[in-house]
């Protein structure tokens, strides 16, 4: 194996190294030996040497695998090519370990043996192969029961926590929901048309445990609508011990100061809650969330790539997460429909709405604009509106 004294440095801190996976990898793997050899001379030159160049896929797809040259083909050969294939994670990231072999066999007999699971888009990723490769992996991939993830200016492959196979507080069945969204848009998934990407993340609750609200454009985050279940008793020996500070921890800590203790009963104003979900967290053997469950649906996050990163906002503060979830589709289409339309190139969905303002998105939605919708009150002090046509009259 080459030597890398540069890469080696980043074996020594107190945290698991990439170089050191790279290296077990390269024992056995050219492509993985030639890619320490690129690490190395990018550290040592103080910059990279890959490049983007042509389009590369599968046989019907746009998406799902990113090209990667080298720009130093002669130098290192076993990564002239060293394409990144994005695969259709199962929902919640559940595998057996005969499945996870049988991934990681395919790998090693086409590509470079060094895997992603998961990246931060939530596919698995095998990063490096050669283009004549891309063929034979997908074919064995597809026997196996997997499709290729999106990429490009898609639907992104939908990601979801857990949910109820695991979690006690998911609000829905995050899991059927992620595999429902994936299957109707195939399309969108696997054929590039949108001005940029769109993401669905999909979170039982409002612990957002796939960070929904900060790095999906669609946010789907389970919540309820009546009234927070309480646990007296329970409620009770907590005010007894000493494991929580009922008034330090939980009430002066309510984002809305909803709730009350008085040393013996906690009392909750409901109408104020925002479903945060700190005080069940807190308290979790007395409180639970109410018995309306659904999801509130959140539009607009994105990373600061070309403006400043955006928090998604609620667009429909209460929607029943059953199958089909129709009403997900219907609203998910219409959003399309407009920003496909109008949305300027490398533009996301929440860059969009604001250039094109709310009031007009919604508008053209179809949606009626809701208290839940404003993050700040208004600062303009200037009203403008129109007159319909009986005021005409």
């Amino acid at each position: 194996m080459r030597k890398t004294p540069l890469l080696d440095q980043l074996e020594t801190g107190p945290w698991p190294s990439f170089v050191k996976e790279i290296k077990l990898s390269a024992q056995d793997n050219e492509a993985a030996d030639d890619l320490l050899g690129v690490l190395e001379h990018s550290y040592k030159e103080k910059i990279g040497f890959w490049k983007h160049g042509g389009i590369v896929g599968v046989f019907g797809y746009g998406g799902g695998v990113i090209g990667r040259y080298s720009m130093l083909p002669e130098k290192f050969p076993n990564v002239a090519h060293f394409h990144t294939i994005r695969i259709n994670q199962p929902s919640g990231w559940f595998y057996t370990s005969d499945i996870l072999r049988k991934l990681c066999d395919i790998w090693d007999k086409h590509g470079s043996g060094i895997t992603n699971f998961h990246g931060s888009t939530g596919d698995i990723i095998f990063l490096g192969c050669v283009t004549d490769a891309l063929e034979p992996v997908f074919k064995e991939l597809t026997d196996l029961g997997f499709d290729l993830g999106g990429s490009g200016s898609d639907m992104r492959t939908p990601s979801c926590c857990c949910g109820q196979a695991r979690c006690e507080w998911a609000m829905y069945d995050t899991m059927n929901a992620a595999y429902d969204i994936t299957q109707e848009f195939q399309d969108e998934l696997h054929r590039p048309a949108f001005p940029y990407k769109y993401k669905f993340k999909f979170a039982g609750c409002a612990n957002d445990c796939v960070a929904s609200i900060a790095r999906s454009d669609c946010s789907v985050i389970g919540t309820w609508r009546d009234e927070i279940q309480i646990d007296d008793a329970a409620m009770t020996k907590y005010g007894e011990g000493d494991e929580v500070d009922i008034k330090a921890d939980v009430t002066n800590r309510c984002p809305t100061g909803c709730m009350n203790w008085d040393g013996k009963k906690l009392a909750i104003d409901d109408d104020n809650c925002v479903k945060c979900m700190h005080c069940i967290n807190v308290l979790h053997r007395a409180l639970r969330p109410g018995k309306d469950r659904g999801a509130t649906i959140l539009l607009g996050a994105k990373a600061p790539i070309m403006g400043g990163a955006l928090l998604s906002s609620v667009m429909v503060p209460f929607i029943s997460m059953e199958p089909p979830y129709e009403d997900l589709k219907e609203l998910t289409e219409a959003i399309w429909d407009l920003w496909g339309e109008h949305g300027n190139n490398r533009e996301r969905v929440g860059e969009f709405i604001q250039r094109v303002g709310l009031g007009n998105f919604l508008e053209q939605i179809g949606l009626d604009p809701i208290p839940e919708m404003v993050i700040h009150p208004r600062t303009n002090p200037y009203i403008f509106y129109e007159l319909d046509g009986d005021d005409d009259e």
